[in-house]
């Protein structure tokens, strides 16, 4: 397949500006519940996209607040689901190594969350993207959607 659809990337980056937001905080409290409550809103999101709740509240707060514009450009969503998904098995990690104790491993996870979220904010490099591509690159069944090509 190769059709791209409209993908709006204010959401995107509401979306990882709240995950980073709510990881630093959880790593300062020490709040393992909140990187819990990160990993369920990132992997349900990815499984059901309107699911998203950071995405809603973009959508139900801070648009109509005139806070944000949405920045509609043509995409695939598929690379940016699996690279939420991906990220919220990190953080699913996390949390199962937080409560077994193994405080290190737990916050490193969260932190690699962290990082390739910012990443993302502020270069706009998509690592899950990538690698969503480069799967369908090598013809992994699931990865359906090629890069979408820059008309120019």
């Amino acid at each position: 397949m190769s059709a791209a659809r409209k993908v709006d990337q204010n959401a995107l980056r509401t979306n990882q500006a709240i995950i980073i937001i709510l990881l630093i905080a959880a790593f300062i409290l020490e709040a393992t519940a909140l990187v819990a409550f990160v990993a369920i809103v990132m992997i349900s999101g990815a499984l059901y996209p309107p699911a998203r709740l950071f995405v809603r509240f973009y959508q139900h707060a801070l648009i109509p607040s005139g806070l944000l514009k949405p920045d509609v450009i043509e995409d695939n969503p598929e690379p940016h689901r699996f690279a939420m998904g991906v990220g919220g098995l990190f953080t699913a990690g996390s949390t199962l190594a937080l409560l077994a104790g193994a405080s290190m491993i737990g916050w490193i996870l969260s932190g690699i969350v962290i990082v390739l979220a910012a990443l993302n904010l502020f270069l706009g490099f998509c690592a899950g993207c990538f690698v969503y591509y480069q799967f369908n690159k090598l013809g992994v069944p699931g990865f359906d959607y090629a890069p979408v090509r820059v008309k120019g």
